[in-house]
C-alpha cells in the first residue's frame, strides 16, 4: 500500500472531492460535456453503451488470468451493518446489481430514459462529515434531498455523501423530468477512506432521467453534499456539470 507524502490540504489536489460523470464525450472534444444520443439509433445507442462498458471493466474484472485486476481478490460485499475491514479488504462496489442501468439493457438509453454514472475524486485517507441528521442541513440543498434525509434520520442508511442533480436553468428544471438515483441516493460512508489498497474501487451513483423532454438540450448539475465538501459553481468545486440531449429521430 503506498502512502502519499503530501496529503489532504498539502496535497495537490487538496482535500475537497471533486464529482465525475461517465460516460463522457470522445477524447477527441475535449470541451465538450455533451451526452447526445438518438433513442431509435441502435449506433448511438451502443456507442454510449461501449464507452460505459469500458468504464465499467475494472468494476466487473474478478479472479486471475487475462484482464485481471490486481486486488480484485481483496474485494469484500458490504453493508451499513458490516463489521471492520481486514487489513486487505476493499469494498466491492456490485455494478451489476444497477438495473436497469445494466449492460443487457444498455444502461437504459435505447427506452430514452438513459443512466449517467457518478463518482467521488480519489483523495487520500479523506473522510467525509455527514449530513445524517435534519439539524443542520444547508439552506442550499434541495428540498428533496432534505425531505429523503429526514426519511432516514438515525438510520445507519443515513451514512452517506449524498447526491443531487437538477437543471441548471429554469428551463432545464422544466425539461429534466423525474430522476432516480442507484441503487442509492449517494456514496456509503463505509467506502471511506481511500487509503490505496490494492482493489479499491470508488463508489458510484447511477443517475437515471426517466423522461427527459426529447429534442432539447438539458443542462444539468450534479452536487455532492458533506460538511466537507465546499461548492462552487465556476470552479467546479463538490459538482460536476453535463449536458443531455435525446432525439427520437
Amino acid at each position: 500500500m503506498k502512502v502519499p507524502k503530501w496529503q489532504l490540504d498539502s496535497s495537490i489536489i487538496g482535500s475537497n472531492p471533486g464529482l465525475g460523470f461517465r460516460p463522457m464525450p470522445e477524447t477527441a472534444n475535449v470541451e465538450s460535456t455533451l451526452i447526445y444520443y438518438r433513442a431509435n439509433d441502435k449506433g448511438s445507442v451502443l456507442k454510449w453503451a461501449k464507452t460505459i462498458d469500458e468504464f465499467l471493466q475494472t468494476y466487473r474484472r474478478r479472479g486471475s488470468g487475462s484482464g485481471e485486476v490486481p486486488g480484485a481478490e481483496n474485494r469484500v460485499s458490504c453493508g451499513f451493518n458490516s463489521g471492520p475491514l481486514g487489513d486487505k479488504q476493499v469494498c466491492d462496489v456490485p455494478v451489476d446489481d444497477f438495473s436497469p442501468c445494466t449492460p443487457s439493457n444498455q444502461y437504459n438509453y435505447e427506452q430514452g430514459a438513459p443512466c449517467v454514472f457518478l463518482k467521488l475524486n480519489k483523495i487520500f485517507n479523506w473522510k467525509p462529515k455527514l449530513y445524517n441528521t435534519t439539524d443542520d442541513l444547508p439552506g442550499n440543498m434541495p428540498e428533496d434531498l432534505k425531505q429523503h434525509i429526514k426519511s432516514t434520520s438515525g438510520k445507519n442508511e443515513a451514512n452517506m455523501v449524498w447526491v443531487s442533480c437538477e437543471g441548471e436553468n429554469p428551463a432545464d428544471v422544466e425539461n429534466i423530468g423525474p430522476i432516480q438515483y442507484i441503487p442509492r441516493r449517494g456514496f456509503p460512508a463505509y467506502y471511506y477512506p481511500f487509503t490505496n489498497k490494492d482493489g479499491y474501487l470508488s463508489p458510484l451513483v447511477a443517475v437515471l432521467f426517466e423522461k427527459p423532454r426529447t429534442g432539447v438540450l438539458i443542462n444539468i448539475e450534479c452536487k455532492a453534499w458533506a460538511k466537507n465538501i465546499f461548492y462552487d459553481r465556476y470552479e467546479r468545486r463538490g459538482s460536476v456539470h453535463f449536458e443531455l440531449m435525446v432525439d427520437r429521430g
